[in-house]
Formats: C-alpha cells, structure tokens, sequence
C-alpha cells in the first residue's frame, strides 16, 4: 500500500532500523535514533542495488516519488543511476573548483581590462596557482593551502609576483562568494604572511639639468620622421607608453587642443583627456603630412595598419645612450609627477592628469574630466618649462599661475 504524508510523519524509531515502503521500489527507512532517509532499490543486469534518496522532512514523499522516477527512466535505457549520479557528482565537483570559478571570474570581468592586463593575470594563473590548487574545491581552500601555493613563488624570489597572485585569489574568492560557491575570502587572511616586496620605481630623469641634456639629445636623434615625433611628444604629454602608440587621428582635436583616449585604450578602462600644449600641436601638425592619412599618428614602420611597436620609444632611448636603468618611455611620467609637484603644481590635478585610478571607480567613469581648466593651464606650463631646461631653446617667463 503506497505511503502518505501522515504515515511517514507519524512513523517512530524503534530498537532496530526498519522500513516502510512505498511503490516501484521506494521506502522510508526508520532508524532507532530517528532518521528517517528515502531508499531506491532497483535491479540492473541482474544486480540489485540501492540508492539514497535523502533525508525526511528536507526531502518530501513526493520529492522522494520523483527522483525515484528519474531513476527508473535512466533504468529503462540501460543506465545505471548510481553510476550516473557519481558522474554527475564528479561533472559539478569539476564546476566548483578553483580553477573553473577563475577563469568563469577571468571571462566576466577580463573586457573592464586592457589585453595586456587580461594576459598577465591569466598568465600568473596558470602558471602559479592552477598547477597546484585549480583543481580543489574552491570552498574547501582554507589560508595554509594558499600560503602554500603563495610561498612556491616567494622560494624563487619573485616575491611582487607573490603578493599579485594572493590579491588576484582573494578576487576569485570574492567572486565565488557572491555566486555561492564558497562562503569566505582566506586569502584575505594572508594580508601580512608574505615578507613585502622591494619598492621599485621606473627609471627616470628627474633632475632639472639632466632633463635638459635628455630633451638635447632627443632633439637630435636621427630616427624616422614619425619616431623623432613620437619621442619629442612623450615628455610634453606623459601618457603611458602603450597609449602614445597607439595614438589615433581621430582622438585628436586640433580646435580644442585635446587628445581624448577612449576607456578601452586606457590601462583602468576610463577615458582621459590631455591638453595639448602649443608645443604638443606643433610635433603633432609635424608629423601629420606624413601619418595624417592613415589611422595611427604612429603608425609602424612595417604596415600603417598597426601602431609603432611597443619597444620602439626604450630603443631610441638606448640609442640615444641611456640604459634601462636610467631611463624608460615610462619615466616620461615618473619625470613630470615629480618635477610638477616640486613646483608646487595641485596634486590632484597632477594624478588626475597621469590617469590614476582613484578608490571610487565609479566616480572616476564620471569625472575624466574633473579639473580640466587647471591641467590645461598645467600642461602648458610644463611644456614651457622643458622648453626653458632645454639649452639653446628660447625661453619663457616660467612664473606658475594663481
């Protein structure tokens, strides 16, 4: 006679387990301490089996009736259901583990990334992390297992890739939290358990009369027509040096004298504006009958279809005779954030104007422009500035506004 709710509410333990059962193989097993569990009993190839089904009252009569159907369905097509289940068991194991959360987090949020950025997150990844711990459970992870995994890359003395690693693991681990696959950050525990890593700064000049010798030396450098452009450019506008390269026509405006970089170009993913001084126009109006037909302002010596390559600016460096170790197409920056704010420059300006991402994202997306009267009246100072470092250029007055 097949069960009811009443019956299998009202069912009590007794000294030994038994069961009560219902249709096609269903039963409730009652044990003496009182837990009652849904059993599937079943015969395949002439071999019995059973199933459990849950456990009664977070498994209802009818629920049991159900995954009991499921069951003799896969049955009548020859499959074994505990066979199957284990799969299934092993297929969502597979879901949920660190490694498969990472790249599901890395496939979500990679497009707010420049390429580059995307490639070298992955590439700590799966050269770090997946090897060891990708194929866990993500919510069986605990602090030791990752500090483990943190200490592999400290032993070979990368330790600023060690401290990246744990801060791009806390946000997988974040990721996981708000999807339900884990219930907490441990690498969020390791804050302090790496030793910290040597501050390093890229190269620059920063010293008023070196940059005067620098700007010289750039001035003569016997390069191609766009290179020398691109290279008298860098120190004026102080842009990253993937965001020179990949300078387009069309983001220049001539009539407002403004270089507007869209959010994908941008390393944060925010757009940037920078006032074009006078001097800035003049390199830019400089190299336009030769580029200004194409997309690239500086485009590569190969094709006019890319921008020049990305070690282009570091080799008329070195060939200009300055080493690694003393300057870089990125110490361009290095150099105007110093010697602005030495001059007393707003700081917030200064960081607005080298494209530093603030705290609130959010308010960063919306507020490119924010102090953009006093940056445009900054940009040109500063170019009037190296004008004066540069010897044997005419001077300006350089008296800094109110």
């Amino acid at each position: 006679m097949p069960l009811t709710d009443a019956t299998v509410k009202a069912a009590k333990p007794q000294d030994k387990l038994y069961s009560l059962h219902d249709e096609r193989g269903l039963s409730l097993e009652v044990a003496p301490n009182g837990t009652k569990r849904w059993r599937f009993r079943f015969q395949l190839n002439g071999k019995r089996n059973r199933l459990s089904l849950g456990v009664y009252p977070e498994v209802r009569l009818k629920d049991a009736r159900v995954q009991r159907d499921e069951m003799r369905i896969l049955i009548s097509k020859g499959v074994d259901p505990a066979k199957h289940r284990a799969q299934e068991r092993e297929q969502k194991k597979g879901h949920n583990t660190f490694e498969a959360v990472a790249r599901e987090w890395f496939s979500k949020f990679s497009s707010n990334w420049t390429e580059g950025h995307g490639q070298t997150i992955m590439s700590r990844l799966e050269n770090n992390v997946f090897p060891f711990i990708g194929g866990e459970p993500i919510a069986g992870l605990t602090a030791p297992i990752i500090l483990q995994t943190l200490q592999r890359i400290e032993s070979r003395g990368a330790i600023e890739t060690a401290h990246r690693v744990r801060q791009i693991c806390s946000q997988v681990f974040r990721y996981a939290i708000t999807i339900g696959k884990a219930e907490r950050d441990p690498a969020a525990d390791l804050k302090g358990a790496l030793p910290p890593p040597a501050i390093r700064h890229h190269p620059s000049i920063t010293d008023p009369r070196a940059v005067g010798e620098l700007l010289a030396a750039i001035a003569g450098f016997k390069g191609t027509h766009s290179v020398c452009c691109a290279l008298r450019l860098a120190p004026l506008v102080f842009v990253r040096p993937g965001e020179l390269r990949q300078a387009e026509w069309p983001e220049i405006n001539f009539d407002t004298a403004e270089w507007r970089i869209p959010a994908e170009k941008m390393k944060m993913r925010n757009p940037h504006i920078v006032p074009l001084s006078r001097q800035a126009l003049s390199i830019l109006n400089d190299v336009r009958p030769l580029t200004g037909s194409g997309r690239y302002v500086f485009p590569s010596v190969r094709t006019r279809s890319r921008p020049m390559s990305e070690n282009t600016i570091n080799a008329a460096l070195r060939r200009l005779g300055y080493s690694k170790e003393e300057m870089t197409g990125h110490g361009f920056r290095s150099m105007a954030s110093t010697l602005l704010n030495e001059h007393g420059w707003n700081r917030d300006a200064i960081e607005r104007q080298l494209a530093h991402i603030e705290g609130n994202s959010v308010r960063a997306a919306y507020n490119y422009a924010e102090l953009l009267p006093e940056r445009r009246k900054m940009m040109q100072w500063w170019a009037d500035y190296l004008d004066e470092l540069h010897p044997g250029k005419n001077t300006y007055s350089i008296t800094q506004g109110d």
